[in-house]
């Protein structure tokens, strides 16, 4: 079995597996895994590939599918939009998805790209719309437009984790709140760093390592063993604790990435249990005590 071989089946048991557990919504984008990164097999085709397997053995099986819309340059306007949902429901093998979303702001102008997503809800294309990576300013524009066309705003897609919590601090999720947009968090354990697996001796390798120095893993410390601490009163591990956080913020939903059975296994654990009030507070002192970590820029465009 070759290497891509290998990692198909791996995300199909991930995949298996969260849906046994009762995990049920699965986030994907037109750019994951496209030609953009050499030779993989688009995300959107593995998922539609699951799911048809997965209804051949449960007809009955509920699956809420959420994929992205990818701003390029050269994309205008509202039919770009239309066009490039069509191209990803063929890739996954439906006739509709549960949520569409604009992967980030445009560079020319977003109005019409917020056209398109309210013209795929009309059309019956999509049950609901969402943005990523919109500030605060771009988030109401986005949901005053659609809001005069009767549609809501679903959600807003964005970097958020115990140790970046720019949504907090730039007033995005305090408008989602106001606003009834949910906000759905991805780098939700901060690429692996909230897991305790990297050290200042180890730390990440890649682009990662960059953001994640041995001086900034250092100043981590006193947080990760708190986390660790935690999760042994609750008989759970760094990575659930950390994502009980973001979901006791209230109106989050956390995405991790499961590449393996066992990844899915460890994030359905996160659910069905709550951080006391105090836990909450005190994880979020001692993170600020931390320091900034640098984002992802495009929520500063």
């Amino acid at each position: 079995m070759g290497v891509a071989d290998r990692k198909e089946k791996a995300a199909r048991d991930a995949f298996n597996v969260s849906v046994d557990g009762g995990v049920t919504f699965f986030d994907t984008a037109e750019v994951y895994g496209s030609g953009l990164a050499l030779g993989a097999v688009n995300s959107e085709v593995l998922l539609g590939r699951f799911i048809k397997e997965r209804k051949e053995k449960d007809p009955g099986v509920e699956i809420a599918v959420a994929t992205k819309f990818a701003a390029l340059p050269w994309r205008f306007g509202r039919q770009s939009v239309l066009s490039a949902l069509k191209d990803s429901l063929c890739r996954l093998g439906l006739d509709s998805v549960d949520l569409y979303q604009l992967h980030w702001p445009g560079v020319w102008g977003n109005e019409g790209y917020i056209d398109g997503l309210g013209d795929a809800v009309e059309k019956g294309l999509v049950k609901a719309v969402g943005v990523s990576n919109y500030n605060e300013k771009r988030l109401r524009e986005a949901f005053e437009k659609l809001k005069k066309r009767g549609i809501p705003l679903a959600s807003n897609q964005v970097n958020y984790s115990l140790i970046y919590r720019a949504p907090e601090e730039k007033g995005v999720k305090a408008a989602c709140d106001e606003l009834g947009i949910t906000v759905i968090a991805y780098s939700p354990i901060a690429q692996g760093v909230l897991t305790g697996k990297y050290t200042p001796d180890k730390p990440p390798s890649g682009p990662r390592g960059r953001i994640y120095t041995p001086d900034f893993l250092t100043r981590l410390q006193p947080l990760l063993n708190r986390i660790a601490e935690v999760g042994k009163k609750y008989d759970k591990t760094s990575t659930q604790v950390s994502l009980n956080w973001l979901i006791a913020q209230g109106n989050v939903v956390p995405i991790p990435g499961a590449k393996t059975a066992e990844q899915a296994e460890e994030f359905r654990g996160a659910l069905g249990w709550r951080l006391s009030d105090d836990e909450v507070a005190e994880l979020r002192s001692l993170a600020s005590e931390i320091g900034p970590v640098l984002g992802f820029p495009v929520e500063n465009l």
